[in-house]
């Protein structure tokens, strides 16, 4: 498969997941761009999103690391679950704050990949560090056409 070729799959893979995701557009978040086991996910905080303590509450900084993390591991027309993740907070984000989540495939072999995310604000401080561990399960990603359509 030649690099355009891959990267049209990937983009095509996470755009199909991307349509499908209810959660992941309830929450604002904008899929920004995707290539063979990377991806990039945007998320405006809104008020809705905002803990007791005035700044983004962490489930939100969550699910946007392992939305980037689901893009990126499904990459490949494989379908792909999470079998384990973690998060460091490093910074809080705030009402307002533009993040993106960048995910970078560290490892893939055999059924199982390692990922990591960097969340950051729109002045490019760190907000959050994410790791995943994916398992690929059957299946592809992408909806198989069959001779009668």
């Amino acid at each position: 498969m030649t690099n355009h070729e891959s990267m049209t799959l990937a983009s095509e893979c996470a755009q199909s997941l991307f349509q499908r995701d209810a959660a992941s557009q309830a929450m604002g978040m904008r899929l920004l761009s995707a290539g063979p086991g990377c991806s990039r996910v945007g998320m405006t905080v809104r008020a809705d999103m905002v803990q007791g303590h005035g700044t983004c509450h962490g489930g939100y900084l969550f699910a946007l690391a392992d939305s980037a993390f689901a893009f990126a591991c499904n990459s490949y027309n494989e379908a792909t679950v999470a079998i384990g993740c973690s998060i460091d907070y490093i910074a809080p984000a705030r009402l307002g704050d533009t993040l993106n989540a960048d995910c970078i495939e560290q490892s893939r072999s055999g059924r199982t990949g390692n990922y990591d995310v960097r969340i950051e604000n729109q002045q490019g401080q760190l907000i959050a560090l994410f790791h995943g561990k994916s398992y690929k399960v059957r299946g592809p990603v992408l909806a198989q056409e069959t001779p009668n359509e």
